[in-house]
């Protein structure tokens, strides 16, 4: 079985999310065999900036659609999009 990697976009609620926080907020709700494997931090206007969220798990059905649906149960994330996804 391969692996995924995918690269999410996770939008904070407004400016005053703590970027850092929400970090630990992701590495604590991901599922058991998902690795973080790097986080980003990307501009995007007026002050708001998004978590840019890279994962590598196993390429079985529904895992990466876990991942997103705990991160999207985290207060301060108003959406989260798939960036980027390759079997690697």
């Amino acid at each position: 079985m391969g692996k995924v990697f995918m690269k999410l976009r996770v939008m904070p609620r407004d400016v005053d999310v703590d970027l850092k926080a929400l970090k630990e907020k992701v590495n604590a709700v991901k599922p058991e065999n998902v690795e973080i494997a790097d986080f980003g931090i990307q501009p995007i206007a007026f002050g708001l900036k998004a978590l840019l969220v890279a994962a590598v798990m196993p390429d079985e059905e529904g895992i990466g659609d876990r991942l997103i649906e705990e991160i999207q149960k985290i207060d301060d994330v108003e959406s989260v999009e798939i960036e980027a996804q390759e079997l690697v």
